[in-house]
């Protein structure tokens, strides 16, 4: 369901655009939906039909998602969220008031590196569903900041993260800064931000400055050179005034060497951006390794002493073995295991067939 369809069911009830506004207000905040306001109770606020709408109206809602399990970890909870028609997705909620939501399930893009790729795309996640995430994570704790940057490529789901994006801009109570689209770089996402009433702040995945190079580790990514990336970022960051983050996932032998290093200063230095520097999650297996904590910081001192502002930030969950898509490919593992032994428990014992 997307929040075009949610208004419309809404306005079919008699609501007019401001119980509208109030009713995705209330329920943006993780409350009941027929909470009345400061001044006013519900009954002497909302059309007799809407109100009597409320119980249908809830249970709509609250059956988009629910969460599954909670891992609470050093730097974050992991929440693995389960959607209506049973597909699942992660959340996080970060320190300082920041939550990490899922855009699709599965992703297309399949970063060599990532253990949501390995699944690629099963389905896209709706605009209400995105909403739910922050409507289950606000009720259990403020939610100040959304960075759309857990499973999925947002640029392949723009309707739905940009109808998300809007709501959670305007009647969601979010900064238009503490809106972060995270994404690998496509032509659609630089010819939409700027014509949006609400332009978040954008992080671009950019991870090596070697076009064949990005080529191999996201396969299936748009064909944009490391360049031309940095070039169209910059053009969003000067329009709106945010940097740009550049996340760079760091590859032991792979993106970490001096020559990588000269060819990212002379590419950043003096733009108006961060390069968000992101240790490779051991977690996640495969042919990839996380550099030594001396390499990276001798990484970040270099890059400082040649003019590029760089943090590190570690992949969120992995003390509780939560790294993105992680959590996911946990529960699914289980419940094949669970499914495979009920259907060996319901097989006919041949052997005593035989010996009937």
């Amino acid at each position: 369901m997307r929040y075009s369809d949610f208004d419309r069911r809404l306005a079919a009830l008699g609501a007019q655009p401001v119980h509208r506004g109030r009713v995705v207000r209330v329920w943006l905040q993780g409350l009941a939906i027929d909470t009345g306001t400061r001044r006013r109770l519900s009954q002497d606020f909302l059309p007799l039909a809407l109100r009597e709408a409320v119980p249908a109206l809830t249970a709509a809602l609250d059956g988009l998602a629910r969460i599954r399990s909670e891992h609470a970890g050093n730097d974050g909870t992991r929440l693995l969220v389960e959607l209506a028609d049973g597909q699942m997705v992660e959340s996080v909620l970060l320190p300082r008031d920041g939550l990490c939501v899922s855009t699709q399930v599965g992703c297309a893009v399949g970063c060599r590196f990532c253990m949501t790729g390995k699944s690629g795309l099963i389905r896209q996640v709706s605009s209400m569903e995105i909403l739910a995430q922050v409507v289950l994570a606000r009720r259990l704790r403020p939610v100040k900041k959304v960075v759309f940057m857990g499973m999925g490529e947002p640029a392949h789901n723009l309707d739905n993260v940009l109808e998300a994006i809007d709501l959670l801009g305007t009647e969601g109570n979010i900064g238009h800064k503490n809106l972060v689209f995270s994404t690998v770089g496509d032509p659609r996402v630089f010819e939409a931000l700027p014509r949006q009433r609400v332009k978040p702040a954008l992080a671009l995945s950019l991870h090596t400055t070697r076009a064949e190079l990005r080529e191999h580790l996201l396969p299936r990514a748009s064909r944009i050179t490391p360049e031309q990336l940095i070039e169209l970022g910059e053009e969003y960051a000067r329009d709106t005034n945010y940097p740009i983050q550049y996340q760079w996932t760091l590859l032991k032998g792979i993106n970490d060497g001096k020559d990588e290093l000269d060819a990212v200063a002379r590419l950043l230095k003096g733009r108006y951006g961060v390069l968000n520097i992101i240790p490779f999650n051991s977690l996640e297996g495969g042919d990839y390794q996380r550099p030594e904590p001396e390499r990276i910081r001798e990484i970040v001192q270099y890059l400082h002493s040649r003019g590029v502002l760089t943090k590190v930030r570690n992949s969120a969950g992995q003390d509780v073995d939560g790294g993105c898509g992680q959590l996911r490919a946990r529960a699914i593992g289980a419940e094949q295991v669970v499914e495979l032994r009920r259907k060996r428990t319901a097989r006919p014992d041949v052997a005593g067939t035989r010996g009937a």
